[in-house]
């Protein structure tokens, strides 16, 4: 069905078509009652969307990775306020991710045998001159996250956002890790990238020509390992960040509210 739209700024038209989000009703309702309560406390005019259509949009954002002004015609609504109205309720759930000493201490609680620790390259868009969001390793720009999950998958905290040529070790560093991790008595597996950390955290061995049983041990690494690190593969299936076209520093924002909601559709399944 064609259909003409209008918005304050344009008016577009455009083909309609049914399309469904692979997110439980229960997420909504969630997400519609943190905007709600918010707008209880704010005063001023009247909102261009009711609580429940901006919870809708913000989902439909995080999830299939559309421009603000795709969301603008879809909602009826201009560009500038999709983008003041997903930036609103991105901060209201980035703001409910658990923070590092009380994931860990939640973790300990649950008697985790141990932790598995891996960085995630945003990938972001800037061009060639922008160096200190370029990684070597991806051979791409994009922003650093570091992302800790129990040995099932399930993730436990995700970091803000680092330039993308932030050495995995270093963001481990600045983000306080190791003293939150010996703090809180875990152990953490993680990939060579952190080698030369120590405890608590437990890398492969390096180097060729290894002996057979520092090569057994790194398999059984690997196979403790793989599984924890499907983690950053759930957010990933999130396709706002499988490359940003906003400011590369809300790419700590949108992982830690999509964590939230994650965490929302894991325990309503």
């Amino acid at each position: 069905m064609i259909t003409t739209t209008s918005t304050p700024n344009q008016r577009l038209r455009m083909l309609l078509y049914r399309a469904s989000l692979p997110l439980s009703r229960s997420t909504l309702t969630y997400v519609t009652g943190i905007v709600r309560r918010h707008r209880d406390g704010l005063s001023g005019k009247d909102r261009a969307l009711t609580p429940g259509m901006q919870a809708l949009m913000v989902l439909v954002y995080l999830c299939k990775g559309e421009t603000f002004a795709e969301l603008g015609a879809g909602f009826g609504v201009s560009t500038t306020t999709a983008w003041r109205y997903v930036n609103e309720t991105v901060t209201l759930l980035a703001a409910r991710s658990p923070k590092l000493a009380q994931a860990l201490r939640k973790a300990a609680a649950d008697g985790l045998p141990y932790l598995v620790l891996d960085g995630t390259l945003i990938p972001i868009d800037r061009v060639r001159a922008d160096r200190p969001f370029s990684c070597g390793k991806h051979r791409k720009h994009g922003m650093n996250l570091q992302v800790i999950a129990a040995p099932d998958g399930t993730i436990v905290w995700v970091s803000g956002a680092l330039p993308g040529a932030t050495h995995e070790l270093k963001a481990a560093r600045i983000w306080g890790l190791l003293r939150a991790l010996e703090a809180a008595g875990l152990l953490a597996l993680a990939d060579k990238g952190y080698h030369g950390a120590g405890e608590p955290l437990l890398t492969p061995y390096k180097g060729r020509n290894k002996p057979e049983r520092l090569k057994d041990a790194n398999r059984s690494h690997a196979r403790l390992r793989g599984p924890g690190e499907r983690a950053n593969a759930q957010l990933k299936s999130w396709r706002i960040l499988r490359k940003l076209r906003c400011c590369p520093h809300r790419a700590g924002f949108l992982a830690k509210a999509i964590h939230v909601l994650q965490a929302r559709e894991a325990h309503t399944n």
